[in-house]
Protein backbone atom coordinates (compact mmCIF):
# COMPACT_ATOMS: atom_id res chain seq x y z
CA UNK A 1 0.00 0.00 0.00
CA UNK A 2 3.05 2.65 0.73
CA UNK A 3 4.09 2.08 -2.18
CA UNK A 4 1.01 2.31 -3.75
CA UNK A 5 0.60 5.91 -2.23
CA UNK A 6 4.58 6.86 -3.35
CA UNK A 7 3.62 5.84 -7.22
CA UNK A 8 0.14 8.16 -6.80
CA UNK A 9 2.23 10.93 -5.35
CA UNK A 10 4.50 10.83 -7.77
CA UNK A 11 2.38 10.69 -10.85
CA UNK A 12 0.53 13.75 -8.98
CA UNK A 13 3.67 16.01 -9.30
CA UNK A 14 4.45 14.65 -12.77
CA UNK A 15 1.62 15.92 -14.11
CA UNK A 16 1.57 19.06 -12.20
CA UNK A 17 4.79 19.80 -14.00
CA UNK A 18 3.48 19.27 -17.25
CA UNK A 19 0.54 21.23 -16.69
CA UNK A 20 2.77 24.24 -15.74
CA UNK A 21 4.62 23.52 -18.65
CA UNK A 22 1.57 23.32 -20.85
CA UNK A 23 0.48 27.26 -19.29
CA UNK A 24 4.37 27.84 -19.98
CA UNK A 25 4.42 26.79 -23.55
CA UNK A 26 1.02 28.17 -24.29
CA UNK A 27 2.65 31.77 -22.69
CA UNK A 28 5.37 31.58 -25.09
CA UNK A 29 3.41 30.85 -27.96
CA UNK A 30 1.29 33.69 -27.16
CA UNK A 31 4.69 36.18 -27.23
CA UNK A 32 5.66 34.69 -30.38
CA UNK A 33 2.10 34.92 -31.53
CA UNK A 34 1.96 31.32 -33.05
CA UNK A 35 -0.90 28.36 -32.63
CA UNK A 36 -2.04 28.26 -28.83
CA UNK A 37 -3.52 26.09 -26.93
CA UNK A 38 -6.68 25.99 -26.35
CA UNK A 39 -8.14 27.74 -23.45
CA UNK A 40 -10.85 24.91 -22.34
CA UNK A 41 -7.48 22.38 -22.64
CA UNK A 42 -5.96 24.33 -20.00
CA UNK A 43 -9.26 24.54 -17.70
CA UNK A 44 -9.29 20.82 -18.21
CA UNK A 45 -6.06 20.15 -17.14
CA UNK A 46 -6.53 22.01 -14.02
CA UNK A 47 -9.70 20.02 -13.25
CA UNK A 48 -8.10 16.57 -13.79
CA UNK A 49 -5.77 16.95 -10.79
CA UNK A 50 -3.47 19.85 -12.42
CA UNK A 51 -4.83 22.21 -10.23
CA UNK A 52 -1.52 23.60 -8.69
CA UNK A 53 0.66 23.06 -11.73
CA UNK A 54 -2.20 25.34 -13.69
CA UNK A 55 -1.79 27.59 -11.09
CA UNK A 56 1.27 28.08 -10.45
CA UNK A 57 1.37 28.72 -14.39
CA UNK A 58 -1.40 31.22 -14.06
CA UNK A 59 0.77 33.31 -11.23
CA UNK A 60 4.50 32.81 -11.69
CA UNK A 61 4.35 33.15 -15.43
CA UNK A 62 1.55 36.20 -15.29
CA UNK A 63 -0.29 34.01 -18.31
CA UNK A 64 -4.41 34.38 -17.80
CA UNK A 65 -4.68 36.04 -15.23
CA UNK A 66 -6.56 38.76 -17.12
CA UNK A 67 -9.25 36.56 -18.32
CA UNK A 68 -12.40 35.76 -15.66
CA UNK A 69 -12.97 32.21 -16.63
CA UNK A 70 -8.91 31.50 -15.55
CA UNK A 71 -9.74 33.90 -12.12
CA UNK A 72 -12.89 31.61 -11.88
CA UNK A 73 -12.18 28.02 -12.77
CA UNK A 74 -8.49 27.44 -12.04
CA UNK A 75 -8.78 27.90 -8.26
CA UNK A 76 -12.13 26.12 -8.17
CA UNK A 77 -10.22 23.18 -10.50
CA UNK A 78 -7.44 22.97 -7.23
CA UNK A 79 -10.12 22.86 -4.08
CA UNK A 80 -11.56 19.81 -6.22
CA UNK A 81 -8.50 18.25 -6.84
CA UNK A 82 -7.31 19.00 -2.87
CA UNK A 83 -10.73 17.30 -2.49
CA UNK A 84 -10.07 14.35 -4.27
CA UNK A 85 -6.57 14.05 -2.58
CA UNK A 86 -7.86 14.09 0.77
CA UNK A 87 -10.76 11.84 0.31
CA UNK A 88 -8.35 9.55 -0.93
CA UNK A 89 -6.18 9.63 2.00
CA UNK A 90 -8.76 9.60 4.30
CA UNK A 91 -10.07 6.27 2.47
CA UNK A 92 -6.58 4.67 1.74
CA UNK A 93 -4.70 5.68 4.19
CA UNK A 94 -5.98 6.63 7.61
CA UNK A 95 -9.41 4.50 7.21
Amino acid sequence: MNYLCIIAGGVLILWNIITFSMYYADKRKAEKNKWRIKERTLILIAFLMGGIGALLGMYLLRHKTQHTSFKLLVPIGLVLNLLVIAGAVYFFIIR
